[in-house]
């Protein structure tokens, strides 16, 4: 029986495999990957059978370190719209100067199999989903407790995450600060859902 890949260095591996595709492209052949990771051609493949293989161990470390740190940051707030936003900024914060390799997963991705685009996307929806689902029934709870105004949760959600991922595309691409715009997001978008007041007839916002 086939001895099972060591995690560590499975996935120190694929953090050097990712690099070397990143630098040579997606169309480097495992047998270039394994030339200059100096590594046998057999080693390589057992670890990772293919390039989208390579691309999910990547991926899910990525996703996990970054649950990780963000968990921590949103654990330091208990309002669940001032959580929201310190989702976002940790988001960012982590990504901050590496926004690169994140792109390049998501090129990768894309590029990868059929067969393995299923497996990668599931990764990330069971790495988020989780967590996706309890920001949004604190928030629920909120809006129950007199703490947040009504809103659409779901909507709010996907408004948040797609501006989430968006600015970090943006940031790449124009070297954006965002800064000025989480400010916007915080005073115009997130700022006016938080009452001060959990009477309901009360609708001031603070």
């Amino acid at each position: 029986m086939a001895r099972p890949p060591e995690p560590e260095k499975r996935r120190a591996l694929a953090r050097r495999a990712v690099a070397v595709l990143q630098h040579e492209g997606l169309d480097t052949s495992m047998s270039r990957v394994a030339e200059a990771l100096e590594v046998k051609r057999p080693t390589l493949l057992y670890h990772f059978p293919t390039k989208g293989h390579i691309v999910e161990a990547a991926l899910e470390e990525l996703l996990t370190d970054q649950a990780q740190r963000v968990l921590a940051a949103i654990s330091e707030h208990e309002h669940p719209i001032d959580r929201l936003f310190a989702q976002m900024k940790a988001v960012h914060g982590y990504h901050h100067g590496r926004e690169g390799y994140a792109l390049f997963l998501g090129q990768a991705i894309a590029a990868a199999s059929q067969d393995r685009i299923a497996t990668i996307i599931e990764i990330g929806n069971r790495v988020f989903a989780i967590h996706r689902d309890a920001q949004a029934a604190r928030v629920r709870k909120g809006i129950e407790d007199g703490i947040v105004h009504p809103c659409d949760v779901d909507a709010l959600m996907v408004t948040l995450r797609a501006v989430q991922d968006g600015l970090i595309v943006q940031r790449v691409m124009l070297g954006l600060d965002l800064e000025p715009v989480h400010e916007f997001i915080w005073s115009q978008l997130l700022r006016p859902l938080k009452r001060t007041n959990p009477n309901p007839s009360d609708e001031r916002s603070s």
